[in-house]
């Protein structure tokens, strides 16, 4: 009978023993064992070597996941990182340059405390629709900055520089974050990759964004 459910479906569907306890993170040695018990799903072939059901071992991947404690709990709240980011911009005195006015300071200050609590509710999702929702948040609030940006004549240079500096406290805040509540470091690496690698996207967001504005004729970059 396994024989036959093994033709019926995909090969791709279906791992041998090392690949499959690549994917769940664990031993080979554990994964047969935990087929012996019933703890996974394994089909013999005909030569009666293991094969597992990708669809099995993603399942399991999701009941080994631990669950994440919400930031906010952890003490990363939108107004704990609005002060690390007033702390970074006196030091770094970015929104003090002479091109800015009073009311681009203002909308950029808006707007980083609409990304900032956009990147943490997208950390803090636990499903896919909810992080698309909160990453496309963020875009808009990006693309909303690098128009803004355009219009005060700041050139790549400075859109990059900016960007670096609402970064650069972010990053550190998670990190200050993980040495405070003794997270473990798999746990810290991953909230930080993930928290990077959607600042890396957003990033490209902005410089595009920039590159539209900037590229519209002189006299509507202020009216626009």
């Amino acid at each position: 009978m396994n024989a036959a459910i093994s033709a019926r479906r995909p090969h791709s569907e279906w791992l041998s023993l090392g690949p499959a306890s690549r994917i769940v993170g664990v031993d080979p040695d554990t994964l047969r064992r935990w087929a012996d018990i019933g703890q996974v799903e394994a089909y013999a072939t005909p030569g009666g070597h293991r094969r597992f059901r990708r669809a099995d071992l993603e399942r399991v991947v999701e009941t080994r996941r631990p669950t994440r404690r919400r930031l906010a709990t952890l003490g990363a709240t939108p107004a704990r990182l609005a002060r690390a980011y007033a702390r970074s911009y006196r030091a770094s005195d970015v929104l003090g340059s002479p091109a800015y006015d009073d009311l681009d300071r203002d909308a950029f200050r808006a707007e980083g405390r609409r990304l900032i609590a956009a990147l943490l509710a997208y950390l803090d999702s636990s499903t896919p629709a909810a992080r698309r929702r909160w990453e496309a948040e963020a875009t808009a609030s990006v693309r909303s900055t690098g128009g803004r940006l355009a219009q005060t004549g700041s050139d790549v240079l400075g859109v990059v520089t900016t960007f670096l500096a609402a970064r650069r406290p972010f990053l550190a805040e998670l990190a200050a974050l993980g040495r405070r509540r003794s997270l473990d470091v798999a746990a810290l690496t991953t909230l930080y990759d993930e928290a990077a690698a959607l600042l890396d996207r957003l990033l490209v967001e902005l410089l595009e964004a920039f590159q539209i504005a900037a590229n519209q004729p002189t006299e509507s970059k202020r009216s626009a």
